[in-house]
C-alpha cells in the first residue's frame, strides 16, 4: 500500500451523508434582516431559495442523508482520488509527503457540482423552473448548468465581466448544456444598469454578479437563486470532499499534519477541512491554512463585520472576513477568489484560531502552478494553484527543518480552460498587483451599522 501513488475508495466507501458542523459552532453569529437588524427568519430566504435549502442552512444535525437520486449521480465520478505527489517530492527535495485531492475529476472539472447537483435537485422537488446564478471564473456557472441539464431545469448565468473576456471557454461550457450567460454587470437588471452608470469600463466582481442573480430570481416567481460558495448548506454539501480524504488517509494509516485549500467564499476549502475540525477541537493538531490572492486578501486583511453578500445590498448582513460589499478586485486570472468576503463557517474558524490563512501574489502562484505541472502533469485551476503555492511553501520549510511531515492540499479543479492566463504568464504579460489599501479602506467605511 504504501508503494502506491492513487488512493482511489471503492465506490461502496462513498459517503452517504454530509457532514454538518453548525452543532459545533456555538458561537456561530446568525444572518441578520437589513432592514430590522433581527436574525433573518426562513421567510425572509424564501423568495431567494428553496424550503429544503434554507433548512439546510441552520440545521441542527450533526449528519443530513443525502437522497439516493443525489448519490447516483455522484457516483459518476466520486469518490475521486487522493494522489501522492511524488514527483513533485522530488524536485523540492522534502522529506514531507504531498497528497492532493483531485477533483478536477468531476464532469465540470472542479468541486462545484458537488453543491450544484444538489441545488438542481431541490429546486426541481419544490417545483422551480429556472436557476439564476453568478460565476466568477466559470466552474460554477459551469457546474450549476451542468446540474439544471441533468434536471430538466433552465439556468442564466451572471459571469463576471474580466472572467467572461478571459475564459470564453467557461461560457461555451456552460451553453453547451443550456444556459444562458450575460457578462456581468448587464443591461438585464436594474442593480447592472446602476453599476454601468457610475463605471461603464468596470471589470466587474462576484458581488455584483450576486446582485444581478438575486435580482432576477426575485422578480420572476418560476425561478431562485443559487450560490456556488459561502453560505452554510453550500459548504455542507462540499463535506463529501473532507468525509472521502479522511477515509483514505485512515486507509492509508497515515494523519495529515496539514490541510490546505485555496480561497474566495470558502466552499472548497472548508468543505475539505471540515470532518477534521471536531477532532482538533477535542485536541489533534492539524494544521489547516486557507490561501488567497493578495490583490484580494478577505481573511489575512479584511475585517470580522457584520456586511452583504452582494454590491446591491440585497441579501441578508453576515458575520464574516470582509474587505466591503462594494469593493471591485483588480482583474487577476484567479476569478473565483475574486470575492469580498468569506463563508460565516470560515469566519468563525478563523477568528476563533483553528483556520490560518496566507495571501499571494499573482506570479509567485502561477509559478507554483508551472512546477506542479511539470512535475506531476495536472495543469491546475488559477485558483487551485494558490493551495499549491502554500503546499510549496510548507514542503520547504519542512526540508529546512528537517521534519517528515504529511501535507494534503485540495486541488479544487483543472486548468485546462484556463489557458489564456497560462500563455500571458509564459509569454510575460501577467502583472502582481498591490494590495488596495485605499480602496479597500474606502469599501470598509460604508459596512452596515449593526449594533450589539
Amino acid at each position: 500500500m504504501a508503494e502506491q501513488t492513487k488512493y482511489i475508495l471503492p465506490e461502496s466507501e462513498m459517503p452517504t451523508s454530509w457532514v454538518n458542523i453548525l452543532p459545533l459552532l456555538k458561537n456561530l453569529d446568525p444572518p441578520l434582516h437589513p432592514g430590522t437588524g433581527k436574525p433573518a427568519s426562513p421567510e425572509d430566504f424564501a423568495p431567494i431559495f428553496p424550503n429544503s435549502l434554507i433548512m439546510q442552512e441552520a440545521s441542527p444535525e450533526k449528519t443530513i442523508e443525502i437522497p439516493e437520486e443525489l448519490l447516483k449521480i455522484l457516483r459518476m465520478w466520486r469518490p475521486t482520488p487522493l494522489i501522492r505527489a511524488r514527483r513533485l517530492e522530488e524536485v523540492l527535495g522534502t522529506p514531507a509527503k504531498i497528497y492532493y485531492k483531485y477533483e478536477g475529476a468531476s464532469p465540470a472539472g472542479s468541486h462545484k457540482l458537488n453543491s450544484a447537483i444538489a441545488q438542481a435537485y431541490y429546486n426541481k422537488q419544490e417545483g422551480v423552473k429556472r436557476l439564476t446564478t453568478e460565476t466568477g471564473a466559470g466552474q460554477w456557472g459551469s457546474a450549476i448548468a451542468m446540474a439544471a441539464n441533468f434536471f430538466g431545469l433552465d439556468c442564466t448565468v451572471y459571469m463576471v465581466k474580466v472572467s467572461f473576456t478571459q475564459k470564453p471557454y467557461r461560457k461555451s461550457v456552460m451553453r453547451i448544456f443550456g444556459a444562458e450567460v450575460f457578462a456581468s454587470p448587464s443591461n438585464k437588471t436594474e442593480s447592472g444598469k446602476k453599476i454601468l452608470e457610475l463605471d461603464p469600463e468596470t471589470p466587474g466582481s462576484l458581488g455584483i454578479a450576486i446582485s444581478e442573480a438575486v435580482e432576477d430570481a426575485v422578480k420572476h416567481d418560476d425561478a431562485k437563486y443559487t450560490l456556488g460558495s459561502v453560505l452554510n448548506h453550500v459548504i455542507l454539501h462540499q463535506t463529501i470532499i473532507g468525509q472521502e480524504v479522511k477515509k483514505q488517509f485512515e486507509l492509508l494509516g497515515e494523519k495529515p499534519d496539514i490541510l490546505i485549500g485555496c480561497c474566495g467564499g470558502g466552499s472548497n476549502f472548508t468543505g475539505f477541512i471540515v470532518p477534521f475540525v471536531e477532532q482538533i477541537m477535542n485536541g489533534e493538531k492539524i494544521e489547516l491554512i486557507a490561501t488567497e490572492p493578495h490583490s484580494c486578501p478577505t481573511l489575512t486583511k479584511g475585517v470580522f463585520e457584520y456586511d452583504f453578500g452582494d454590491t446591491a445590498q440585497l441579501t441578508p448582513l453576515i458575520k464574516m472576513y470582509t474587505l466591503g460589499h462594494d469593493f471591485i478586485p483588480p482583474a487577476i486570472h484567479s476569478g473565483g477568489l475574486r470575492y469580498h468576503g468569506d463563508a460565516p463557517i470560515l469566519s468563525r474558524l478563523k477568528k476563533d484560531g483553528i483556520v490560518k490563512a496566507r495571501a499571494y501574489n499573482q506570479l509567485e502562484v502561477f509559478d507554483a502552478a508551472m512546477t506542479f505541472a511539470k512535475a506531476e502533469g495536472i495543469i491546475p485551476a488559477p485558483e487551485s494553484a494558490h493551495a499549491i503555492k502554500g503546499t510549496i511553501d510548507e514542503a520547504i520549510k519542512a526540508k529546512e527543518e528537517g521534519k517528515e511531515k504529511v501535507i494534503a492540499f485540495n486541488l479544487s479543479g483543472h486548468g485546462f480552460l484556463d489557458l489564456t492566463a497560462y500563455e500571458a504568464y509564459m509569454d510575460g504579460n501577467l502583472k502582481d498587483y498591490e494590495y488596495p489599501k485605499e480602496l479597500v479602506e474606502k469599501s470598509l467605511e460604508k459596512l452596515p451599522k449593526v449594533g450589539d
